[in-house]
């Protein structure tokens, strides 16, 4: 039953109402009420629910979610616009205008995957048998990216360049707005969330550290060339399908209440669903966040590689240099709970957003300095772990405002539509590599660049995230959710569980 203070606020529903799609699973009703169904999950509930609280390998399995998405595609943003210019020899500015208008019909799924996540009924839940259902698909997807027919008309590639992206990206959608949706409804305790959030982001910066270091090393044991990255994605394939089976298995779902406050005849249509999420002026700051964080990983991922081989002049160094960013994040993040709770989640990202302008400073001083590109790096990377491992702490709690100020509950879409901030900021960000690097005069097929193509290496490194870090700054000033949201707990008569 809804709180008295829902009751005050009814939403507003128009005559948009209608009965509840949904996507259910093979007698889901009847297993969901049959004593000793899903054994295992009964189980792992009691072993970890006994506090209502998410319990330590359920943590470590929703973290371990973070890690299989990014075995994938970290390999896609860091190395995926460097093999379609250097191996498959697409130009540059082509690539860059396809992910990027990819990027923006990926934004536009991504709300049509948060409608359907908020509508997806199973004995599983809502977000955790997306997991299941897609792993392997998205595995399959990874591996065909590399596999253009090179040699082919020029037509030919840049039409299965098109394809194959753009269902990479459909199925990565409706696999990582389910998982981060996930953290959500596992707990409403800000604290609690956080963790999760941390938990997130520690495997997937773990990810991202193996992936960066390994893949050219590994591509080159196996031979090299295209077939040497189909191999490679072969692998990383196998091992992310299983690990998001692992994460299906160990976690729990205890926040939805679509079932007791939004049953079959009041459920909010999408009209309905997409107002509520427009007044959402917290979801709305977030996201732009988001996308500006995004734009920041997808340059300095995605420029990496070019940096190494023509700045500093040496490609096996793209490896050191994700290292010490991914790996001073990684750290950084260790300490962000802590901080967060006793300074507040939006004044932790806004210094983060500082220190990370110093670090691209430290990098300009001699940006063919392999030591001050070292610090630079570890430098941008404390500054970004206090971003990162709070953000989507940041947009979970944008749910229970949503909900208060409007009385529609909207988990799906709230994060689909940050997601949707995400997939174009990434977009922008490899749009603005390829763009750039076309008008600079780059040739990938080239060993040596004009120094046009060399600076503008260097501007896209270091100047593009000082200016979105101070873009971030600005937008931070006007979150104030922190000392909002336990006086808006208590108006919803929910307890942090």
């Amino acid at each position: 039953m809804r709180s008295a203070a829902i009751r005050e606020r009814p939403p507003v529903l128009g005559s948009g109402h209608r009965a509840d799609f949904r996507i259910e699973e093979t007698e889901a009703r009847t297993t969901m009420s049959t004593p000793g169904s899903s054994t295992f999950d009964t189980a792992r509930s009691t072993a970890d629910d006994a506090s209502g609280q998410p319990g330590r390998w359920e943590k470590i399995g929703y973290g371990m979610g973070g890690a299989a998405n990014n075995v994938i595609w970290t390999g896609i943003s860091t190395f995926l616009v460097f093999f379609y210019t250097d191996v498959a020899g697409i130009a540059a500015g082509v690539i860059g205008t396809i992910l990027f208008f990819s990027r923006i019909l990926d934004g536009v799924s991504d709300v049509a995957m948060g409608v359907m996540l908020d509508k997806t009924r199973s004995r599983h839940g809502k977000a955790r048998p997306w997991l299941l259902w897609l792993a392997i698909p998205f595995a399959i997807a990874a591996v065909l990216l590399f596999t253009v027919p090179v040699g082919s008309s020029g037509v030919t590639e840049i039409i299965y360049v098109v394809i194959t992206y753009n269902i990479a990206l459909l199925i990565y959608t409706a696999v990582e707005i389910p998982h981060g949706t996930l953290g959500a409804l596992m707990t409403y305790d800000q604290h609690q969330r956080s963790i999760l959030n941390v938990a997130k982001m520690v495997g997937a910066y773990v990810a991202i550290i193996a992936i960066s270091n390994v893949t050219i090393p590994f591509v080159d044991a196996l031979g090299g060339g295209q077939s040497g990255w189909i191999s490679v994605f072969v692998v990383y394939g196998i091992i992310a399908a299983a690990i998001y089976f692992i994460t299906f298995r160990s976690t729990v779902e205890r926040t939805d209440p679509s079932s007791n406050e939004q049953d079959d005849g009041t459920r909010p249509s999408v009209k309905d669903g997409l107002g509520s999420l427009l007044r959402n002026k917290y979801w709305a700051i977030v996201t732009a966040v988001l996308l500006l964080m995004y734009v920041f990983n997808g340059i300095t991922a995605g420029m990496a590689v070019y940096f190494a081989k023509y700045v500093i002049g040496d490609p096996a160094l793209v490896g050191a240099l994700a290292t010490a960013l991914t790996l001073s994040t990684l750290i950084g993040i260790l300490f962000v709970v802590p901080v967060a709770k006793r300074f507040g989640k939006r004044n932790t990202a806004i210094v983060g957003c500082a220190v990370a302008v110093v670090g691209s400073l430290i990098i300009l001083i001699d940006p063919d300095n392999v030591a001050l590109a070292t610090i630079g790096q570890v430098v941008r990377g404390f500054g970004k772990a206090a971003v990162m491992g709070i953000i989507f702490a940041m947009l979970a709690d944008t749910m229970e405002y949503g909900q208060w100020r409007t009385g529609i509950r909207i988990e799906g879409l709230i994060y689909s539509g940050a997601s949707m901030g995400i997939k174009i900021g990434t977009g922008l960000g490899s749009a603005l590599i390829g763009w750039s690097l076309a008008l600079s005069g780059y040739v990938g097929t080239q060993a040596v660049q004009s120094p046009g193509a060399i600076s503008a290496i260097s501007a896209l490194f270091i100047w593009v995230p000082v200016v979105v870090s101070l873009m971030m700054i600005v937008l931070l000033s006007f979150h104030k959710l922190d000392a909002e949201y336990p006086k808006i707990l208590e108006d919803l008569g929910k307890r942090p569980a």
